[in-house]
């Protein structure tokens, strides 16, 4: 079955790269509805905007969708993770500005807001793209492949030269609740001389130790220090998955990302939807549904940080 939320929740906080403060409100949302953004301060043009992968504008630094009036919504991933996660497959995100706020960098606070809302059930199937043969991209080191498998899988590799982060790489099943408990409280982390560039471009004006990991060479600048040793690839798995749920419905099938990041996701979806041929659209079965992320989520498997 489709689901969305009981009630609707409020979030408030700044953009990483804006800096600007935001208020972003998800409200339940009919079957068949999807996951859509409406910019409630753009007054006299269309200002709603699908969340999907022909809807991204760019995905350098974060992921960006657009509508054809060029209105555009900016770091959607975390939100879509934390959405997919919980298994919430329809809600409108009414949002007060261009940039989804980043809290504390991660995924958790809004997973805890969504589960505090509770997840209805509505009366109708859920469909899923179901993949059957492999599709990938590449772009020099950076791979991202999608392959069968019977339910949603991501293997992530990351190799930095900053001692701090290194080599790690992990591979888990999204299945019951594993988003929840193991990544969604990851979060985003950058270099300090990437943070010292960005600002000087206009950008990461948002950016504190509060909501983002910041390493230089072996050292972790955070006074807290990390949540996960390996915090880092897990992060990068959180905004995969969020990346991936702009397909539309949930994937049936294994990611493979080295490397890689939102613009090699993008890159991959579109593959994917060029080959008719390398997947299905198939109602879930029951089996199916129950390995679904968010599928046998309770509030005790939130990570304490939310």
């Amino acid at each position: 079955m489709q689901t969305t939320l009981r009630s609707s929740v409020t979030f408030s906080g700044v953009g990483l790269h804006s800096g600007r403060p935001a208020r972003m409100v998800l409200r339940p949302a009919s079957a068949e509805y999807g996951i859509w953004f409406r910019r409630t301060d753009v007054i006299g043009t269309d200002a709603v905007i699908p969340a999907h992968w022909d809807a991204v504008t760019s995905a350098r630094l974060c992921t960006v969708i657009g509508n054809a009036a060029g209105v555009t919504v900016s770091t959607i991933e975390h939100i879509m993770a934390a959405l997919v996660g919980c298994g919430i497959h329809n809600v409108l995100i009414e949002i007060d500005g261009p940039e989804v706020p980043i809290l504390d960098g991660s995924a958790a606070p809004f997973v805890a807001g969504i589960m505090a809302k509770g997840v209805r059930e509505l009366n109708a199937p859920l469909r899923c793209f179901e993949i059957l043969e492999a599709v990938e991209v590449r772009a020099g080191e950076a791979v991202a492949r999608l392959e069968p498998a019977k339910a949603l899988e991501i293997d992530f590799l990351i190799d930095f030269t900053d001692a701090a982060i290194g080599r790690q790489r992990k591979v888990m099943s999204m299945a019951n609740g594993a988003f929840v408990r193991e990544l969604s409280d990851c979060r985003t982390f950058c270099r300090q001389s990437d943070v010292d560039e960005m600002r000087a471009n206009g950008l990461a004006l948002g950016g504190t130790y509060d909501n983002a990991v910041v390493v230089e060479g072996d050292r972790i600048l955070n006074p807290g220090g990390l949540r996960r040793a390996d915090e880092a690839v897990r992060h990068k798995m959180l905004d995969a998955l969020g990346d991936l749920s702009l397909a539309g419905a949930p994937i049936l099938g294994r990611y493979t990302g080295n490397r890689a990041g939102h613009a090699m996701t993008n890159r991959l979806l579109r593959a994917l939807f060029a080959r008719p041929d390398a997947y299905r659209v198939t109602e879930c079965s029951p089996e199916q549904r129950r390995n679904l992320p968010g599928v046998g989520v309770n509030r005790a498997d939130i990570p304490a940080v939310a």
